[in-house]
């Protein structure tokens, strides 16, 4: 039997020094639990993806003392092998690294593979930095087992539609009796599936059982979800690591199945998680872990009394501790008294302090100032940014003073539309709900209230109809179409084909609906034109946590001046 360690780890991009300590920990634990094998995810010694880091002499050279620190590490450990990703220099025309893998044993390097897949689509940009590698199979002999080794893109083509090339296929050939492939797979609503779906699918036409080890932990705007698994031939998915959390699990694997490193059953495979239970999770990784890795240890939110700043915040409590989050109620002669009622009784329910800056006297100011600089009064949606601006610039005051991560509050279908200030409710360091749609914000709101077994965020609050509050008796209704329609109309712009079944039948029923009426039809083309026109105040807004594919930011680039199709 073969015993090996999934080393699910969190690494931190550009982190060599504290990558390798991490590394060196996991191998240790691997060898105590009897294993013969560790695995670590792909570009593990950097963190995926280091960006344009890979063009920086200095961050070469740490690379290159960091493959000698684990060349020595496994020295220490002479008995185990290690498979461990890295950025390594290469020759010849192209680009001047390989994204590579490397198994190391007793200070040696015994195999080199180098990923032949380099995708450059959605939020990848690998040939940016990285040379294609040969066309291989590598397999080399671990224990009584021969194992062949992939990384992660290269296992993905295996229906032959994306590249030329299909590594499964070379393998197969190879004839191995494990693959390991070693990941860096961001989460998204529907990629675990997805992931399931493609590597079970090849292991049983191949006949290939197979491990998938893959990165977990926040980067800017991505998170990685780990959620490692084995697949087999004949069970299919058969073993998975904890989602959202580093994991270090030893297995065993004896005459072509998997079980536990005692040799017996594994544990049973968890059913998915809701959309709601998703995104929450999500959403607090990828917080704490931007929060940790900026040095931010708390955060100041303006809590407006609405849905979105209510989510925001109890999310925040959530990852950070309802000590490290700040909520500031900013009152106008337009706020309502259930408004700011509803901030006090959230914060409390929350644990988080509530601060009262009421910003009448300052808009009047401005206003005021306008008038006799201009001779023209400032009045309509001017009037109504200068609030909102006003709003951010008491935010960031508090950001600045106390260093506090400052976390925007727009959701995807406000910013989708531009329904939003630029400088004002835009302001901030990380978005957390910019990546959900406003009837996602509310689902996300309800889930909280069932997972606490309480009313955390107050049903007034959800009920309420929402509010920009910057003009007397305002709703978003007045500018906006119902979000029920709305959202189903981006939903079907935005993310199209990345859509769940379920969500497409959903959308594309709602759409042709409104095509079928001449004033539906006139509806869908107002918000696609809302949608191009606004490009520049998406790209002026701060990250957001990624929860689809299509997110705003890295996941959908578009050009601002430019003719957009109707």
């Amino acid at each position: 039997m073969l015993t090996l360690t999934l080393a699910q780890l969190n690494p931190t991009l550009g982190d060599i020094e504290g990558n390798v300590a991490a590394m060196r920990r996991a191998a240790r634990q691997a060898r105590d639990a009897g294993a013969q094998l560790v695995i670590f995810p792909e570009l593990s010694l950097t963190g995926y993806f280091p960006g344009d880091l890979l063009a920086e002499p200095a961050f070469l050279q740490q690379v290159a003392a960091g493959i000698e620190a684990l060349h020595q590490a496994s020295r220490e450990l002479p008995q185990l092998t290690w498979v461990v990703g890295a950025p390594v220099p290469r020759v010849g025309p192209g680009k001047p690294l390989h994204n590579q893998l490397l198994v190391l044993r007793n200070g040696e390097v015994l195999l080199r593979y180098a990923k032949q897949l380099l995708p450059t689509y959605g939020i990848f940009d690998d040939k940016r930095h990285f040379e294609p590698g040969p066309d291989a199979a590598p397999v080399l002999r671990v224990g009584d087992a021969r194992v062949g080794f992939l990384i992660c893109e290269d296992g993905w083509n295996d229906d032959g539609q994306a590249y030329a090339v299909n590594p499964f296929a070379c393998m197969r050939d190879a004839a191995p009796d494990l693959v390991v492939s070693i990941n860096a797979s961001p989460s998204d609503l529907g990629q675990r599936q997805r992931r399931h779906a493609v590597v079970a699918a090849a292991a049983q036409r191949h006949g290939l059982p197979l491990v998938y080890v893959n990165q977990v932990g926040g980067h800017d705007e991505l998170v990685y979800d780990g959620a490692s698994f084995c697949a087999e031939p004949q069970r299919g998915v058969c073993f998975e690591a904890r989602r959202f959390a580093e994991d270090i699990c030893t297995l065993g694997f004896d005459r072509g199945r998997f079980c536990a490193a005692d040799g017996g059953a594994l544990p049973p495979v968890a059913q998915a998680m809701t959309a709601p239970a998703f995104h929450r999770a999500q959403i607090v990784l990828g917080l704490q872990d931007y929060a940790r890795r900026c040095g931010f240890r708390q955060a100041v939110v303006g809590a407006s009394g609405g849905i979105d700043s209510a989510v925001t915040l109890a999310l925040a409590a959530e990852a950070l501790g309802p000590e490290n989050v700040l909520a500031i109620t900013m009152p106008s002669r337009h706020s309502s008294a259930g408004s700011v009622d509803d901030s006090a009784t959230l914060c409390a329910n929350l644990g988080v302090k509530l601060l009262t800056h009421p910003i009448q006297a300052t808009v009047d100011q401005h206003a005021a100032q306008f008038e006799a600089s201009t001779g023209a009064p400032l009045q309509g949606l001017a009037l109504e940014n200068l609030q909102a601006r006003i709003r951010g610039t008491v935010l960031m005051a508090h950001s600045n003073q106390f260093g506090q991560l400052l976390l925007t509050t727009g959701n995807k279908s406000e910013i989708a539309v531009g329904y939003c200030t630029l400088y004002g409710d835009t302001n901030g360091g990380l978005g957390l709900i910019g990546d959900l749609y406003k009837t996602e914000v509310f689902a996300l709101a309800r889930h909280l209230n069932e997972a606490a077994d309480r009313e955390l965020i107050p049903r007034a609050i959800i009920d309420k109809p929402p509010s920009a509050e910057l003009a007397p008796g305002q709703q978003d209704s007045d500018s906006l179409p119902p979000y029920p329609v709305l959202d189903e109309v981006l939903k079907l712009m935005i993310e199209g084909e990345r859509l769940s079944p379920e969500e497409h039948v959903q959308a594309s029923a709602m759409v042709a609906a409104l095509q079928l009426q001449p004033e539906g039809a006139a509806l869908i083309a107002r918000i696609r034109r809302m949608v191009w026109r606004n490009e520049y105040k998406r790209r002026q807004a701060p990250p957001l946590i990624r929860l689809r594919a299509q997110a705003f930011g890295s996941g959908r680039r578009m050009p601002i001046a430019a003719v957009h199709p109707d």
